[in-house]
């Protein structure tokens, strides 16, 4: 099997944001997993038994205040709010406190996405999480309260030359607030405040491209700083990532917005998908970042292998739960009440959930991104086509066979010298490596062999590899036998945000990964499979109301 589709497959939610500006992650702790749909309680437990030991940065939750309920409860109900009182499907108030405390507690930040252009769509009778009503169909919100004054006149976002229709008419159909009233402003402000007030680090701000930069602004300035009861510093600014989508030609730049918080650079996705479908060389990544246009590295997000290797940006992973079609729900009762997964013995997750943060592939390269913290990319190789390796100062080395044959070379590692365990094939269980063994010599080289068929077509080593354990009782195993991927995302302009993942298998990579735009993450709105060949704003997917 081609190995860049395997590959494609593992890079699938590819990401990058521009920031406000300081994660604020604890020293030891890089890498952001957005826990899609999970619930209060079980991401405390999570944060306490495995990303704080891991050495995970912080998590993205699903939004926290209180949304429409829609007919079999597809996963985008929860971007459709009704008020900004703090009751989901994830739990209540108390609960969402709980779990920010015990996850600072653990060494984990919290990061909440939060919905504020926009309220619901027309819905009959329509009743919130926490029982707030609505007359949606005359923007009568008393949950908050909101009434017709306070949003945009009624039009459908139908010119995306025209930034005015695009920032004042309804995305898919979603009221919209008019964020230049100082009324609707204080009730953001307040929203965002109380989040702060309980030791969040930071929120991702969905459909911020719908909003006035000058609005935003205003907005930003006016939230208060991190709390320091949660170790934050006394002057810490919430870390702030802004849903932006632009890939040029169109009346709004992402630049519009970077002055003032985090953007999503969604061109990365699109350009190593490129690459890695065979339109380029893995080669020409040498100089991957702000030289190929993309937005500056200190604000960037991106997950998996080559992302959580190379230093440009900030990792984020996709951790959600499987589904077959558009309208998916997370796993759920009779009564529509969320069901947490289930650990295995073997570390995956059952009742329906994927967990890729879990998999020894992904934690490993976690593990890998602290261990090479403040180091550069260094010695870069590659064989002129689709093998590449490079070194992260002393501290780690990772090589990719991108190509169909063999790859077998002597190569500088930068490393010092000694025994060190592959991450990607195994671990270091007992003192022992499980998987391959890298031999490291007097003058830093080693001989890294990468076979054709083999599944993962990664290798990579660093310092803490020979020694580093993490403070875990359980041994962790990979999930399944291939390269995971993070989650495959749909894209498109709707009002959505975080749309729920699918697993990648061998058989899917290669019948389908060639033909569709995989390699980007959208951490908002609803998303659809765009292909390479023919991506148009015509095909993009509406998201129901």
């Amino acid at each position: 099997m081609n190995m860049m589709r395997i590959l494609l497959c593992a890079l699938a939610i590819l990401s990058a944001v521009l920031a406000q500006k300081d994660l604020h992650y604890v020293p030891g702790h890089d890498g952001m997993v957005h826990l899609f749909e999970w619930k209060w309680g079980k991401i405390a437990e999570e944060c306490e038994n495995f990303l704080g030991p891991i050495g995970f940065g912080g998590i993205q939750v699903s939004p926290v205040q209180e949304n429409v309920i829609v007919k079999n409860r597809p996963w985008w109900e929860r971007y459709q709010p009704i008020s900004y009182k703090w009751n989901t499907r994830s739990g209540t108030a108390k609960e969402f406190k709980d779990m920010v405390r015990r996850c600072n507690n653990a060494g984990v930040r919290i990061y909440v996405d939060v919905v504020f252009n926009h309220m619901t769509g027309n819905h009959a009778n329509a009743k919130g999480t926490g029982d707030s009503t609505a007359d949606t169909n005359n923007f009568n919100y008393p949950g908050v309260p909101y009434s017709e004054s306070d949003f945009h006149v009624s039009c459908p976002i139908n010119n995306y030359q025209d930034a005015g229709n695009v920032r004042n008419c309804e995305l898919s159909g979603l009221h919209d607030l008019d964020q230049s009233k100082e009324y609707v402003r204080d009730k953001i402000v307040n929203f965002l405040n109380e989040i702060i007030d309980v030791g969040v680090a930071g929120y991702r701000v969905d459909a911020a491209k719908h909003m006035w930069p000058e609005d935003l602004k205003v907005i930003y300035s006016r939230v208060k700083n991190l709390n320091p009861k949660y170790n934050f510093p006394s002057d810490a600014r919430p870390y702030v990532f802004q849903e932006v989508i632009d890939y040029g030609g169109e009346a709004i730049s992402k630049y519009e917005y970077n002055s003032f918080g985090a953007v999503t650079e969604f061109r990365y996705g699109m350009e190593l998908s490129n690459a890695l479908n065979g339109k380029n060389n893995l080669k020409w990544f040498s100089n991957w970042g702000e030289a190929w246009g993309l937005l500056p590295s200190q604000d960037a997000l991106m997950a998996v292998a080559f992302m959580l290797a190379h230093p440009y940006g900030t990792a984020r992973i996709m951790s959600s739960f499987g589904f077959e079609s558009f309208d998916a729900n997370p796993p759920q009762d009779s009564k529509g009440n969320l069901i947490s997964p289930t650990i295995n013995s073997d570390n995956t997750c059952g009742n329906g959930w994927i967990c890729e943060h879990r998999w020894r592939q992904i934690y490993n390269m976690v593990r890998f991104r602290n261990a090479a913290n403040n180091t550069d990319v260094n010695n870069w190789w590659d064989n002129g086509q689709n093998q590449i390796a490079f070194s992260r100062g002393n501290a780690g080395f990772i090589a990719i066979n991108g190509d169909g044959h063999d790859f077998k070379q002597h190569l500088f590692t930068s490393l010092q010298p000694g025994t060190y365990c592959d991450v990607i094939s195994g671990n270091l269980e007992d003192n022992k490596c499980t998987g391959k063994i890298v031999r490291v010599d007097q003058n830093g080289k080693a001989y890294i062999e990468i076979l054709a068929n083999e599944e993962d077509g990664v290798l990579a080593i660093h310092r803490q590899a020979p020694s580093f354990r993490a403070n875990i009782t359980r041994s962790f195993k990979a999930g399944p036998s291939f390269i995971p991927i993070v989650p495959v995302r749909w894209l498109s302009e709707s009002s959505g945000s975080a749309a729920p993942s699918i697993r990648c298998s061998r058989k899917f990579c290669k019948q389908k990964c060639s033909s569709m735009l995989l390699a980007v993450y959208l951490k908002t709105s609803a998303r659809i499979f765009i292909g390479l060949q023919n991506y148009s704003k015509s095909a993009e997917l509406k998201i129901k109301k």
